[in-house]
């Protein structure tokens, strides 16, 4: 089995919150595979590693980054795959991150989700990944399908919440 998403991390530290975008492509069962690389400390290897993820198979990026947040718009800078960038919660509530994500200029675009959106990272990346792969697809719509059960399922458990002058 060949990773078709890959999932880069500034470091280890973000796995608690990359870990969300593991679980749902795992669940998806879409290949994945994820690394830990620096724009700062590791730029050769993050220039090699965007240079050659295409040729290794992969489609789609999905890069985390906090504080300066530069690794997601150093590698859209080297490949033509798409990237996604999810800025993660540090300084600033992660609006520095985030600043600096969604600021690429003209050329180099990278999508970014809100901070610390792993999930709707991988969620991103798996609608681009449908577009081409029917069974992708079907398992993206059952999702989908099952978040309005969720909020139904939630209003049920409301009407049994009882108060004096609740009216539902």
């Amino acid at each position: 089995m060949n990773p078709i998403v890959s999932i880069i991390m500034g470091s280890t530290s973000d796995l608690p919150v990359m870990e969300k975008a593991c679980q749902f492509l795992n669940d998806m069962q879409i290949p994945f595979e994820v690394n830990a690389l620096s724009a700062h400390r590791t730029p050769d290897a993050v220039e090699r590693f965007a240079k050659g993820a295409k040729a290794r198979g992969i489609r789609v990026i999905i890069a985390a980054a906090g504080m300066a947040a530069a690794l997601p718009g150093v590698i859209a800078a080297s490949t033509t795959l798409p990237v996604i960038g999810v800025p993660i919660k540090g300084m600033l509530d992660g609006l520095d991150a985030m600043l600096s994500i969604i600021q690429m200029p003209p050329g180099i675009p990278v999508a970014t989700v809100g901070v610390n959106g792993a999930m709707n990272a991988a969620i991103l990346a798996t609608e681009m990944l449908a577009l081409a792969d029917e069974s992708v697809a079907e398992r993206l719509a059952d999702y989908k399908a099952s978040l309005g059960q969720k909020i139904e399922k939630a209003n049920q458990d409301l009407a049994e919440v009882k108060y004096e002058y609740k009216t539902n």
